[in-house]
């Protein structure tokens, strides 16, 4: 089999009937899909992002593109890439390259037309397939047979492939966790506790990019507790972590949310774990709110709900339950207890307090908090009226204590 002959032939999948990639693939008949479209594809998997590749250098991409009538913009032209833009939709479009020299992080690179010279610097075999406008699929390096298996597997020597790219590291297990019904070999396994000091090169960011992605995964625990038996969670994570917790919580049905899973998984401080992965200000928020107290649980009655919710969202109680490893029938009634409940607004403001003649001041707070601490006692359910009621008496009572003071 030569490398331009398929190793298989498939009924071209339906995104190679857009008219956009449709059109770019006529204006570059030696072009393909490559990467994750084509193995998405195979795995009967929706399809996102669609990358080509082509042995035309980027001027004759560009040149070809403009001939058909096609926009494009020269997004990386230095790495060989061009992205045309077809009826809203980016497209890039990359010419084969191979590598020159690797830093652990970035590569230099020069351009090729050999198709196996290119699918030899991608870093698994399932993603290393492209595919022709006619369904013909090529493989290089056993990309089909290791997808069919649930393999997910280092094209060539797993320590090269990782020093190329530390990165590579946690992108093994964010395919494993999406593809892997198998073991990893044990050349990967080495490989990757070898290269764990490479780890520290990479940007926090990157890191929790790609952890947030382990994280997504649909069942992602045994990934992470291969993480852990090798050695890559103490890594990323070094203040703690705790996977039969992230395992409870995916067994009682919690929804496939990463920021969900990570404070479940993670046993340090929300504002340590946010400054050691960067996390943004929203995410570091909603850390801290999803670790904070208290916890919902089915014994609470409306009004310990009620009160709950006057300080914090629904949707953030109902993480809290799934934080706690709460599943069966009285959590599930819990969380559409909590979903049903209008979250309570305290019903009074500064101003009704100045109506009373109290003077700006600090006093003005304190009356305030006196009275929502009343109003939150009671279940959250006296009205306006009731709580200015409250608030003349608590003002009465508040300036005869400094009359007798």
């Amino acid at each position: 089999m030569t490398p331009e002959t398929p190793a298989l032939r498939v009924t071209p999948p339906g995104f190679l009937a857009e008219p956009g990639l449709g059109a770019l693939l006529a204006a570059l008949p030696g072009a393909r899909v490559v990467g994750g479209a084509v193995r998405d594809a195979l795995a009967g998997l929706p399809v996102a992002d669609i990358d080509i590749a082509t042995p035309a250098t980027p001027e004759q991409v560009v040149a070809a593109l403009e001939r058909a009538g096609l926009r494009t913009i020269p997004t990386g032209l230095d790495h060989g890439t061009v992205t045309a833009l077809v009826d809203g939709r980016g497209y890039e479009i990359t010419t084969l390259r191979r590598d020159v020299a690797t830093d652990g992080r970035h590569a230099v690179v020069a351009f090729t037309d050999d198709w196996r010279t290119d699918a030899a610097r991608r870093d698994f075999t399932l993603n290393a397939l492209s595919m022709n406008r006619d369904g013909g699929v090529f493989d290089y390096f056993g990309g089909i047979a290791d997808l069919r298996a649930g393999r997910v597997r280092f094209v060539g020597d797993p320590a090269r492939r990782i020093a190329e790219d530390y990165l590579r590291i946690l992108r093994f297990f964010r395919f494993h966790a999406r593809y892997a019904r198998t073991p990893p070999d044990a050349a990967a396994a080495r490989a990757i506790q070898a290269a764990l000091p490479g780890l520290s090169r990479l940007s926090p960011e990157r890191v929790w990019g790609e952890l947030r992605r382990i994280l997504a995964a649909p069942t992602p625990c045994d990934a992470v507790a291969l993480m852990a038996t090798l050695g890559v969670l103490g890594a990323v994570l070094p203040e703690g972590a705790d996977p039969d917790r992230l395992a409870r919580m995916a067994e009682a049905g919690a929804p496939s949310d990463p920021l969900l899973r990570l404070a479940a998984l993670s046993t340090s401080d929300p504002d340590a774990l946010a400054d050691r992965l960067r996390l943004s200000n929203a995410e570091r928020d909603r850390l801290r709110a999803l670790r904070a107290a208290p916890a919902p649980r089915p014994e609470d009655d409306d009004a310990a709900l009620r009160r709950m919710l006057a300080d914090t969202p629904a949707d953030v109680l109902i993480d809290r339950t799934w934080l706690t490893g709460g599943r069966g029938e009285d959590w599930a009634a819990l969380r559409a207890r909590l979903a049903a409940l209008p979250r309570p607004v305290f019903p009074l403001a500064g101003s009704d307090v100045l109506a009373l003649g109290v003077a700006p001041g600090p006093r003005v707070g304190e009356l305030l908090r006196s009275v929502r601490q009343w109003w939150l006692l009671g279940g959250c359910v006296a009205d306006a009226a009731a709580c200015r009621s409250r608030l003349r008496i608590a003002a009465l009572d508040s300036s005869l204590s400094k009359t007798f003071d």
